[in-house]
């Protein structure tokens, strides 16, 4: 039975769209690619803070230098917790077609904050032991150690703050006259102090009751068991093949891949640099990075390989003509021509391999990095970063990870040579069949 006529694959595909299109998944998606720059920024500034500026510069002058970077680092990475929550708390508010989604923002920040405790224990500068603090917020709190938090936070919170301003008795109207920014302010004054003041409520409640803070429940309770579960070898190994398979069907892998592993990814890779720049030891093999480099060596599916398969060992004329137009875009992990037009798409011939390759180059590396082999990846890379280029960026200029990388390309097109000789002759009985009707 075809793949476009299976009543399963039918239902699979109606069933992945509509997880695709739920609203705080797609909110999440949103959220994540939004702040993405900064995350990429982030690992730039930590790159030449520990690598290029230690090859130029010497003692106090390094430390002045390294400066800039660690601004960046406090400006990106550091409150990357709180920026989640806010952009969580536009994208819902707009996804739910709220009026005022910048107020949305501001509410979910906001409680986030009122979340963290008011006293922590910091060692000072010489010092050997942690004294109590009041009235900071420390980096801890506000940076990758609050991101799922902050997600958690935004939700609830832009979910709650919405709704409630939705109440037309609890809207403040204070006439036409009013300039349009007043007015709107005041539409959102009972729901953000309603809201807020749960918050900080819950907040309060928990501190006399347990001593606790939520930041510290969700982190030990949600946060690291969820990671290790969806970020271990087999979670993301199954996550991102599930995803690949989707486009079999027509849908970008985006569905499984943005909404539910890369947001845990990211969280790795911040974990990661955060790590590399303090020079402590990588916690984190699998990450963001490390799924983009050796995962998505030509785009999904790692259909770079497939291309240098198909100039091989192809015949047909139309699949060399889409890999002849597909070589450019694919060198820098765009390969929407290949999918919908090679196609990958409703094409059985090429399915095992367009999920296999991936999952080969995830575990080649994983493995590898295990070993000692390479170093593990610290500097998450934009994703149109080309082959090559991007092993030796996301591990801080590794020159192990350009060969592993390398030789994990070979070995996925090794793998789609196969598959490309059983598509010709798929597409050859095919041609003879239309051949056959016409005449």
């Amino acid at each position: 039975m075809s793949l476009q006529n299976s009543k399963a694959a039918d239902k699979f595909a109606t069933f992945a769209a509509k997880m695709g299109a739920q609203i705080h998944l797609r909110s999440l998606r949103d959220a994540f690619a939004t702040i993405m720059p900064l995350y990429i920024l982030a690992g730039l500034a930590v790159l030449l803070n520990n690598t290029v500026f230690t090859w130029i510069f010497k003692g106090k002058t390094l430390l002045h230098v390294q400066y800039w970077g660690t601004l960046l680092s406090n400006a990106t990475l550091n409150i990357s917790g709180i920026l989640i929550a806010a952009m969580i708390g536009y994208c819902l508010a707009k996804n739910r077609r709220f009026d005022n989604p910048i107020s949305a923002a501001l509410v979910s920040m906001s409680a986030l904050v009122t979340m963290m405790p008011n006293t922590v224990k910091l060692i000072p500068d010489g010092a050997k032991k942690a004294v109590d603090v009041s009235a900071v917020l420390p980096f801890t709190n506000l940076g990758t150690g609050a991101m799922f938090a902050g997600v958690i936070v935004g939700l609830i919170a832009t979910e709650a703050f919405v709704r409630i301003s939705r109440i037309k008795k609890l809207q403040v109207h204070l006439g036409e006259n009013v300039p349009p920014a007043v007015g709107k302010s005041f539409d959102i004054l009972i729901p953000m102090i309603i809201v807020l003041s749960c918050s900080a409520i819950i907040s309060a409640l928990l501190y006399n009751l347990s001593g606790m803070n939520l930041i510290n429940l969700i982190t030990t309770f949600i946060q690291e068991p969820l990671r290790h579960i969806g970020t271990g070898i087999w979670g993301v190994i199954i996550l991102y093949s599930l995803g690949n398979l989707l486009w079999l069907f027509g849908i970008h892998q985006s569905v499984i891949y943005s909404s539910i592993l890369e947001p845990l990814l990211i969280i790795n890779i911040t974990q990661n640099i955060a790590a590399y720049n303090a020079g402590k030891a990588i916690p984190n093999i699998i990450n963001v990075s490390q799924v983009q480099t050796y995962g998505l060596m030509g785009g999904s599916g790692s259909t770079l390989c497939l291309l240098v398969a198909t100039f091989l060992v192809g015949h047909s004329a139309v699949t060399k003509n889409v890999a002849k137009l597909s070589i450019a875009p694919g060198f820098f992990n765009i390969n929407e021509p290949v999918i919908f037009g090679y196609p990958i798409v409703y094409n059985i011939s090429l399915a095992i391999p367009f999920v296999l390759v991936p999952v080969m180059g995830l575990v080649i590396s994983y493995v590898t990095t295990v070993l000692g082999w390479m170093s593990p990846c610290v500097i998450q890379v934009p994703w149109t970063t080309p082959i090559g280029f991007s092993a030796f960026l996301a591990t801080a200029g590794d020159w192990r990870a350009v060969v592993i990388q390398l030789i994990t390309f070979v070995l996925g097109v090794l793998v789609y040579i196969p598959f490309v000789m059983i598509n010709d002759k798929v597409l050859s009985k095919e041609n003879q069949g239309m051949d056959v009707k016409e005449a």
